[in-house]
């Protein structure tokens, strides 16, 4: 599909719903309230979900895949695509460095490197220690629940955090690392971008966007109407960035990165932490700050860009584009350092406070995040404690969708199939990829 076309399946389905409920939703703003959706006790003691919903272990650490390596560990953010005959394509980030080696689609002592072709490999490691995060694609039919291939389509990054789908039909992965090549092992600098085709069928060549920035990547939303790419960077103090390709048909042919401030607010501190310089519901006029050299040899940017004016946030995590608005979670803000989501809106060139935690059970620590077929937002938990899913409504209102009870780990790469009918999702440190179904009509009625 050309990328001038910029209409994607998800996006197609996300706003058709969208559009309906926002017809039935209340008018004013509330403050952030919770409500109990309750929720079915699994006897396997693995996932808790709603009556009537039920999950699907489809891929886990350590399975074979059809080109002879194995499924890497730590699953992360993902993005889901239309395939041929009604399938689904799945690409799925790997947040591995260089090790653990247990992790590794390689094996256990990387004895498989020789199944791939070494040219393609962002970071070889001169082909002793190469990176071993990247994706992993997988074909999914949603008619029969099972997996039909999958194989590894990016290779040789580090830490593959988040991403974002785009409307040319690929997946932006972002590498949350910045290390430098030292010369011993690691041959390049780290810290970029790269967009795998939901096409390929094999292991694509690792390119990165140089123009989007060298930081501490985590998630990118694209606008589908102009092709502008918004990206969030995971520190306590951070950014929120804006690349204008010069050619939205060809990212590597550089651009503008810009930086989000606040109006007449310079160097904003959106966090909340010392005292609320940030309120709900309250929309803050915006404006964009262009900053040079974007690869820098130091990780900088982010104070260059503070000094411009630019805002901060508490540790910009999962992002997600819905009809002229963009979504990011900030992991960590707010008063208790619970967890902030805010939303962009594009159309008014805006910056507003969606959501913020102040009680633990009611959200605590968000990350990646993704947008349902009827227009809410969905985020996953990463707490170190118990993790869950949880439905935001426009209204700002938080619910229980699920929780994680088969280990401590995070959820991640949450995102629905282009039918609406599967939400897939990641157990991080599990290293599992799950499918569920149920009645997700009754959730948005």
């Amino acid at each position: 599909m050309k990328r001038r076309t910029f209409v994607t399946q998800t996006a197609l389905v996300s706003l058709g719903f969208l559009a309906l409920s926002r017809c039935t939703l209340k008018s004013s703003k509330t403050s952030n309230a919770t409500t109990k959706l309750p929720l079915k006790t699994d006897p396997k003691g693995y996932l808790d979900l709603p009556e009537g919903f039920s999950y699907k272990i489809i891929s886990k650490k350590g399975d074979p895949m059809n080109d002879g390596l194995r499924v890497p560990g730590r699953p992360d953010g993902m993005g889901a695509f239309k395939g041929p005959d009604q399938k689904v394509i799945l690409i799925r980030n790997h947040e591995i460095n260089l090790s653990p080696l247990s992790e590794s689609p390689f094996g256990d002592e990387n004895q498989w490197l020789d199944k791939v072709d070494i040219n393609k490999l962002f970071d070889a490691g001169k082909s002793i220690k190469p990176g071993l995060g990247g994706t992993t694609t997988l074909v999914y039919d949603e008619s029969t629940e099972e997996v039909e291939k999958q194989f590894l389509s990016l290779a040789g990054t580090y830490r593959n955090c988040a991403g974002g789908v785009t409307p040319w039909n690929s997946w932006l992965t972002c590498e949350e690392d910045v290390s430098n090549a030292d010369g011993e092992f690691l041959e390049q600098d780290h810290g970029f971008v790269f967009d795998v085709p939901a096409n390929a069928d094999g292991l694509v060549d690792a390119k990165p966007i140089r123009g989007m920035g060298r930081f501490n990547h985590e998630a990118v939303a694209v606008d589908p109407n102009n092709g502008y790419i918004y990206q969030t960077e995971d520190r306590h103090d951070s950014l929120l960035y804006r690349f204008i390709p010069n050619n939205r048909d060809d990212l590597h042919a550089g651009g503008r990165l810009q930086v989000l401030a606040i109006v007449d607010q310079k160097t904003l501190d959106t966090r909340n932490w010392e005292e609320k310089t940030v309120v709900l519901n309250k929309e803050l006029p915006i404006e964009w700050i262009d900053i040079d050299d974007v690869t820098p040899e130091e990780d900088d940017l982010r104070y260059r860009g503070m000094k411009l004016g630019a805002a901060c946030f508490a540790r910009g995590e999962g992002m997600w584009y819905s009809d002229h608005e963009v979504y990011f979670a900030c992991t960590n803000g707010g008063p208790q350092r619970f967890g902030q989501v805010f939303k962009i809106n594009l159309k008014e060139n805006t910056l507003e406070l969606f959501a913020e935690s102040e009680d633990k059970t009611v959200l605590h620590m968000c990350d990646n995040l993704t947008i349902t077929p009827w227009g809410s937002v969905m985020a996953c938990e990463d707490n170190g404690e118990t993790n869950r899913l949880h439905i935001i409504d426009q209204d700002g209102n938080i619910q229980l969708f699920g929780v994680n009870k088969s280990s401590k780990s995070e959820l991640a790469g949450a995102v629905f199939s282009p039918s609406g009918k599967t939400l897939f999702v990641n157990i991080q440190e599990n290293g599992e990829t799950v499918a569920i179904t149920g009645p997700w009509d009754k959730l948005h009625s």
